[in-house]
């Protein structure tokens, strides 16, 4: 039953990285528009599959710690290290892109959150305040920190140096 749970994280693991992959791609493209309406549309496919995103997130998460239960491995400090390292990958993520992201959004007219509330599309800002916000977008800074949190987290998971 192990091997199938870690099947079943690392599946999860591909998963996740497949559906947030129209976000990272997005951050890029973004910092060259200067359309309302491309940028839009970029928008929307960057958050068309959050859900999905969440969802693998989820299985991650779970299958991750049951792995643990299994392994016995919660006696060692790289699992702590791993699922400490994913709770601030997802407090550095929300602010080096989730953030931007929303206010983007927002100046953009499109629907947007704010936190766990939903809010509806609001009158767009200018063309330049639009132009402003997708260019303050930093994807590389986005993919250090995505990617470098994603390969450590993997490293400790690998290799378990303690």
């Amino acid at each position: 039953m192990y091997r199938w749970i870690v099947f079943l994280h690392v599946l999860g693991a591909f998963a996740f990285v497949m559906a947030h992959g129209a976000s990272a791609n997005a951050a890029f493209k973004l910092r060259g528009e200067r359309s309302r309406e491309r940028i839009a549309a970029i928008l929307d496919l960057s958050s068309a599959y959050l859900n999905v995103m969440y969802l693998t997130l989820l299985v991650m998460l779970l299958s991750g710690i049951l792995v643990g239960f299994l392994g016995k491995w919660w006696g060692q400090g790289w699992i702590w290290l791993s699922l400490g390292l994913l709770v601030i990958e997802f407090i550095a993520m929300w602010i080096v892109a989730t953030r931007p992201f929303v206010q983007l959004r927002k100046a953009a007219g499109l629907p947007y959150f704010d936190g766990t509330k939903s809010h509806p599309a609001v009158q767009p800002a200018s063309e330049e305040e639009i132009a402003a916000r997708a260019s303050a977008i930093n994807p590389m800074l986005i993919t250090v920190v995505g990617f470098g949190g994603l390969a450590l987290i993997v490293w400790l998971m690998m290799f378990k140096p303690f």
